[in-house]
């Protein structure tokens, strides 16, 4: 059983606040403890009834500071709530801050980030943290403080109370950990059951028109309901062990005070203790004991959010595919890119095979390259690399002469007009999917984008025109018609500035038609462009200076001779 991850104090500034003001407010609660046991003891060991030699005016003034002690620790355990609480929102707002930064990030590695568990994690997994930081942290805090203060009073008043209470004391956390780390790996199992079936949930509601157009949604239903049922059982063994825990821990701490009482009563008949220092022993018995049984109840409660908490320690130190800016970044070369490529080698994560072995190629400016291959031959990494979504593990890439890797990110991606195979549109305007990378282009460039990608008809059939709400991922439109829109969203950016163009399978499985009027915005796309075009075949050839063909992730044939400067396409 973690007591306490180190990485949420390091990393989140909350929970560094949170445990300093879980500290002084456990301090000054343990105080109130020891002097609310105190003055009831001495109340009732100097009430005239008991021939304490006490006044009732006395007793009644020691009541009057009982019920202020009692006043004063209800007062701090609410604020303290409050504020933990509070604490508990701030640390779950800055781990779904930097979780999202982290995923949308210039490192983020797009292809291993499922939507719906990231969806699960930040959502219910996180929810789960406020059981942990309100509550498991504070009662960890008065695990440490109240029974060692007790044992210090209760050692000044009897030392052989405080002995048997030394003695069973860590039996408490001892059987707490062996039911915990048991809990705890039920818990973490159960977690990561409910994260795959909210992603499983998730890709099944997006592809449900498919499923149902190929009669697989039963199949589909069955699955999730099969999913359920093992997040389910996975439930209810964590809750077995939760009550197991809590009855060996009520059992213990029952048994511990019974052996406190039994011997403080046996001297007390005999005269060998006073009755103020019994009372007092007596009451601050059970304190010593309380609030290691509620660490382990606050335990059980949390272990989902510190397993959602390490999931997400575990997404933001995943080493990304792209660092950082360099402190001092080159500047993105103004007008046309030449690029070149000099023994570039890339090895996905959790691969032993390289994607990319040995590339040299150069892409003059203002020509097109077209890369042609079978699936897996490493076209699309090389666009991956140029995209900055990954850096080569060796060799380099120039532009202009510049290394690639000193170039700032985001200033470089704006000079990329990209048109991937499957282009994701939202569920927005036609306008607002189009101006996706130029957020501030005016309707006259949009409508002026939308006619070069040769889909102004696209757009006069809809509904509502430019207006229209296309749906996720675009689906009022066909396969042809949202490679359209994305083309536009290509020329818009083209005409903002970008100078280099690339583009991945365009017309892939598209009908004739469509792949037509695909290729005819491509090839205006191009234009004063420099190029890279990935296709399967050389279908493209006509648009292209150079023809290059991957095998395993190297050039395997030669480029065809390029076309003089200056001469025509």
């Amino acid at each position: 059983m973690k007591p306490l991850d180190p990485r949420l104090v390091r990393t989140t500034r909350a929970v560094r606040v949170h445990l300093a003001v879980t500290v002084a407010c456990g301090t000054v609660l343990t105080g109130l403890i020891l002097l609310q046991a105190a003055l009831v003891a001495h109340a009732i060991a100097n009430a005239p009834l008991l021939d304490g030699g006490g006044t009732w005016a006395d007793v009644g003034g020691v009541v009057a500071l009982v019920g202020v002690v009692a006043l004063a620790r209800a007062a701090l355990a609410y604020g303290a709530e409050t504020a933990a609480l509070r604490s508990a929102a701030a640390v779950k707002s800055q781990l779904r801050r930097r979780l999202v930064a982290h995923v949308t990030g210039a490192g983020a590695d797009p292809a291993t980030l499922n939507p719906g568990e990231l969806a699960t994690l930040t959502t219910r997994g996180l929810d789960a943290l406020d059981d942990y930081v309100a509550r498991y942290l504070p009662q960890l805090v008065l695990s440490v403080l109240v029974p060692v203060a007790v044992l210090v009073v209760v050692l000044d008043a009897d030392w052989l109370t405080a002995l048997i209470i030394a003695l069973t004391l860590p039996l408490i956390p001892v059987f707490m950990a062996l039911v915990g780390w048991q809990a705890q790996d039920y818990t973490r199992k159960q977690w990561h059951l409910l994260n795959r079936l909210g992603g499983h949930f998730l890709d099944a509601v997006e592809g449900l028109p498919t499923l149902a157009i190929f009669r697989r949604a039963k199949a589909e239903v069955a699955l999730i309901r099969r999913t359920s049922e093992a997040h389910r059982e996975a439930t209810v063994r964590s809750l077995r062990i939760a009550f197991l825990s809590a009855l060996v821990l009520e059992l213990i701490a029952t048994l511990s005070v019974a052996l406190v009482a039994v011997q403080i009563g046996v001297r007390l008949l005999y005269g060998q203790l006073d009755l103020e220092t019994a009372l007092l022993v007596l009451i601050l018995a059970p304190e010593a004991y309380l609030p290691l049984r509620e660490v382990g109840a606050r335990f059980h409660a949390s272990m989902e959010g510190v397993a959602a908490a390490e999931q997400v320690f575990t997404v933001l130190e995943r080493p990304g595919r792209v660092p950082q800016d360099r402190p001092d970044p080159a500047a993105v070369p103004e007008g046309p890119i030449e690029l070149r490529f000099d023994d570039v080698r890339l090895t996905h994560p959790e691969r032993t095979v390289a994607a990319l072995d040995g590339v040299d190629l150069v892409v003059p400016a203002g020509r097109t390259l077209l890369l042609t291959g079978t699936s897996g031959a490493g076209k699309t990494t090389l666009l991956s690399v140029l995209l900055r979504f990954a850096d080569a593990d060796a060799g380099r890439i120039t532009v202009n002469g510049t290394d690639l890797r000193d170039l700032p990110v985001e200033q470089w991606r704006r000079r990329i007009a990209w048109l991937p195979q499957r282009p994701y549109l939202f569920d927005a305007s036609v306008a607002d999917n189009v101006r996706l990378g130029v957020p501030d282009a005016d309707d006259e460039a949009v409508a002026r984008a939308v006619a070069l990608a040769e889909a102004t008809d696209v757009v006069a059939a809809l509904p509502e025109g430019y207006a229209t709400l296309l749906g996720e991922r675009g689906t009022r439109l066909s396969a042809g018609q949202r490679q359209r829109i994305a083309l536009a969203r290509a020329f818009l950016r083209r005409m903002d500035g970008a100078s280099l163009v690339l583009l991945d399978e365009p017309t892939a499985h598209l009908d004739p038609d469509n792949a037509a009027a695909v290729r005819a915005g491509v090839a205006r796309l191009l234009e004063g462009a420099t190029g890279i075009v990935v296709a399967h075949d050389a279908g493209w050839a006509d648009l292209a200076d150079e023809v290059v063909r991957l095998e395993a992730g190297r050039p395997v044939a030669s480029p065809v001779p390029p076309v003089p400067t200056g001469a025509a396409r």
